[in-house]
């Protein structure tokens, strides 16, 4: 059974990828909270930490925004490398990387428990609604 990890009040999770959504950089506390080494995560598909639990319209709706050179910002449930998940606020940014291509910068950080309990019930409905 899969159990919820808790960030803690100053994990920043940050990661880097291309404008595929490939993953070129992982800091540390992303590393640690998803339970993944850092070559474990290069050059994966950010996807990896993707709950079943999200509904497919939130990451439309984030691809929609970020492609459009937006900043997107929302609730997202994630899983670790061993099944169990974690809740954070998103914010992600489109960028140019130092070699000129387009990329995106996503940072994160702990979400409150009535953040995290609305959400779950708006991505439950979602959820239902794709069926």
């Amino acid at each position: 059974m899969s159990k919820e990890i808790i960030l803690d009040d100053y994990a920043f999770l940050v990661s880097e990828t291309d404008e595929k959504g490939i993953i070129n950089f992982a800091n540390d506390d992303f590393c640690k909270i998803a339970g993944y080494e850092l070559e474990d995560l290069l050059r994966k598909n950010h996807n990896i930490v993707r709950h079943q639990d999200m509904p497919k319209a939130a990451f439309k709706h984030l691809w929609d925004t970020i492609k459009q050179g937006k900043v997107w910002d929302g609730y997202v449930k994630n899983k670790c490398k061993n099944g169990d998940y974690y809740w954070v606020y998103a914010t992600v940014f489109p960028f140019k990387t130092c070699d000129g291509s387009n990329g995106y910068l996503s940072c994160r950080r702990k979400a409150s428990r009535e953040e995290i309990e609305s959400h779950e019930k708006l991505y439950k409905q979602m959820k239902l609604e794709e069926k």
